[in-house]
Parts: C-alpha cells; sequence; structure tokens
C-alpha cells in the first residue's frame, strides 16, 4: 500500500465515458483511483497513464462486474493498493435496445446480469469494505421516467438499482455511509451514441429545455458533489442529471 495515500476511490467502467470522467474528476479531487474496466486493457491503462503523468495515483483492474469472483479480486487489488476505499463509484453498464415482444431472453439476461447483477455484487463488497463515513454511488438511468420503446430490459435493470441502493442505505444505518444514484440523462458517449443516427441524436438534443446532451464532465460534477464534503447530508437519493430531460 501506498503510504501517501489520503483517500481512495473504486470506479467501475472507468476505460472511458462517464466513468473515465469520472475517475480523471476525483484524481484532481485528491482520491487515488482504481480505473475499473470489462474489455480491452488499452484504454484504461491510458487513462491510468494520463492521470498518473498529471500527478495522480492509479492503477487499472480488469473484471466482469457480474462474476462474484472477479468483483471480489477488484476489491482486493484495490485494497492492496491503496487500502479501503472510501468511495465507490460503480458505473460499469450495458445499452442493448430490443423490443418486448422480440423475446429475446438472452440479451435480456445479458442487461440484468450486467446491470442489477452487477450493481448487487459490487454494492455488497463496497459495504463490506468502504470504512466508517464513506460513500458509494450506483448509476441509474433518467430514461426510467421516459418508457421509451426498445429500452425495456435496461430500464427494468436500472429499476432495480434505484431499489438496491435505497435499501443499502437503510442497511448501513449508523456507519455514517452515504449511498446514492445518480441518473444521467441522454449523455454523448460512445454507449449512448451507438447506433443512433444524427437526426435521433438532434432529437434527443431537443427532449431537455437546454437542449444540448450531457457531457461526460457534467455527471463527473455531479459525483464529486456527493462524494466531497458537501454531499454528506444527502443519502439514499436518486439524483437526476439530466438538464430537465425528465
Amino acid at each position: 500500500m501506498t503510504n501517501s495515500v489520503k483517500r481512495s476511490a473504486i470506479i467501475t467502467g472507468a476505460s472511458g465515458g462517464i466513468g473515465g470522467s469520472v475517475a480523471k474528476r476525483l484524481v484532481k479531487d485528491g482520491f487515488a483511483v482504481v480505473v475499473h474496466y470489462a474489455g480491452k486493457p488499452a484504454p484504461a491503462q491510458a487513462i491510468v497513464a494520463e492521470l498518473k503523468a498529471a500527478g495522480g495515483q492509479a492503477i487499472a483492474v480488469q473484471g466482469d462486474v457480474a462474476n462474484a469472483l472477479d468483483v471480489e479480486r477488484l476489491f482486493k487489488d484495490s485494497i492492496d493498493a491503496f487500502g479501503k476505499p472510501d468511495v465507490v463509484v460503480h458505473c460499469a453498464g450495458i445499452m442493448p435496445n430490443l423490443l418486448i415482444s422480440s423475446g429475446d431472453v438472452e440479451t435480456f439476461d445479458k442487461v440484468i446480469a450486467t446491470n442489477l447483477r452487477g450493481t448487487f455484487l459490487v454494492l455488497a463488497q463496497a459495504a463490506k469494505h468502504v470504512p466508517d463515513g464513506g460513500r458509494i454511488i450506483a448509476f441509474s438511468s433518467s430514461v426510467i421516467a421516459k418508457s421509451f420503446p426498445t429500452y425495456g430490459p435496461y430500464i427494468a435493470s436500472k429499476a432495480g438499482v434505484e431499489g438496491l441502493v435505497h435499501v443499502l442505505a437503510n442497511e448501513l444505518r449508523g456507519r455514517n455511509i452515504t449511498v446514492n444514484a445518480v441518473a444521467p440523462g441522454p449523455v454523448g458517449t460512445e454507449l449512448f451514441l451507438k447506433g443512433k443516427s444524427e437526426a435521433q441524436v438532434e432529437e434527443f438534443k431537443k427532449l431537455n429545455p437546454l437542449e444540448r446532451l450531457g457531457l461526460p464532465e457534467d455527471i463527473a460534477n455531479v459525483v464529486s458533489f456527493l462524494v466531497g464534503p458537501d454531499g454528506g447530508w444527502v443519502n439514499s437519493q436518486v439524483l437526476r442529471a439530466n438538464g430537465g430531460f425528465a
């Protein structure tokens, strides 16, 4: 363990998009960060290199959030490097779109495994290892309020995430640990833009009164608030950072 580390954070799904921006913001806020990733190592290693070049402390850890052993190892590697995590931010997720009438149970199961089972496993480890006074954040989505066609599996998974957040906040009573969810609206990430035409993206921009997509940095700013000194009285909430989308 690095003795100079004062605070550390585990960020899942941090090899790009919102998770990558969260990692960069929390390093600026003084955290050593664990950049979790699921796929190819190069993007996560690039973020770690960038963070270190800026004077931060960071490591990359690979794993499938739906796999209990991988999640256990993520926390073990984090603790070995930086001590117990003061903050856990669970960003990892997938968003394949399909009609419920398709009956595509294989894709449905994948969404539930990654988004809901993965959240359960990460929250379970966070509850065990985050010290008293820490912060835990999971990611939901503002699309829950819209019920768009083809978003059925994704919305079902994220509704479950919100339920887990409220329950865990109560289960951690007496430990001064806050548990919240951040629910972004449309954000211009690879996950959101994949498969959408320019016309569809323009339609999404107009769904909120600010008439733009969110930036990953917009969401990282919200996370920074929740894990910082000014966010300590916010608990068991779903913060919908969406420009007025819903």
